[in-house]
């Protein structure tokens, strides 16, 4: 990557990258005792989530917050496991879960070290309440929390990514994103940001490894938050 110097402020995706979403809802899906195989319902709870914001951004839906649009997943996700009476405090709490859970274990340690030298954002689809309510719960030493919610658009718009630096008023080279999902960084580097990708080969489940394998050559690699800042020098 070029000139990692100048990088000021580090914004990170947090489904997936920050945050283990399959293991959180694998376990409040099983909480509530929903005849399925809870990691598999989680799988494609996760699956819906890409097509019903393409649907936001395509202006099929209104502006929707990201409880409201994991609840329409859940609705069309229940019959297709022939759960057709779940009940609503139920379906509640299972959206509500997404705001519950845990951090992968490198990040809290791997985020204190990177603050000492870097102003540290969210740069999440998911909106304020649900950023606040994780940071709460995880420990995450955020000093900022940056939603689609902020700029009304959703990633992988330019303007989520251009609005990083607008906010800390710094040009687009001096923000790196940093995100476990390749699409996500490919459309950071299109507006002018900078990279590092994140293995998180298990963020489907310890049974669905994912390919961490490079793909972008002006990108970061690396394999947790505590190398990442090793590289930084932090």
């Amino acid at each position: 990557m070029d000139d990692p110097a100048a990088v000021r402020i580090l914004a990170f995706d947090v489904f997936g990258t920050v945050a283990d979403w399959h293991s959180g809802i694998t376990a409040a899906v099983a909480a509530e005792g929903l005849p399925v195989d809870a990691a598999e319902f989680a799988r494609a709870w996760r699956a819906g989530y890409a097509p019903v914001l393409a649907r936001v951004r395509a202006g099929e839906l209104g502006w929707t917050k990201l409880d409201a649009l994991h609840r329409l997943i859940l609705d069309d996700l229940l019959p297709r496991f022939d759960i057709p009476d779940l009940g609503e405090e139920q379906r509640r709490r299972l959206v509500h879960a997404w705001h519950r859970l845990d951090p992968w274990p490198d990040v809290v340690a791997g985020l204190t070290r990177l603050r000492a030298k870097y102003l540290l954002c969210t740069l999440s689809n998911g909106h304020l309440a649900l950023l606040a309510r994780l940071a709460n719960h995880g420990g995450l030493p955020w000093d900022c929390l940056l939603s689609a919610e902020v700029f009304r658009q959703y990633k992988p718009e330019p303007a989520v990514y251009h609005g990083v630096a607008s906010v800390f008023d710094v040009p687009e080279a001096e923000v790196m994103l940093v995100a476990a999902h390749h699409d996500d960084l490919a459309a950071a580097r299109v507006c002018g940001l900078r990279t590092a990708y994140v293995e998180r080969p298990h963020e489907f489940g310890a049974d669905a490894p994912k390919d961490v394998s490079p793909v972008a050559e002006n990108s970061l690699h690396v394999r947790d938050f505590a190398e990442l800042a090793d590289v930084l020098g932090c």
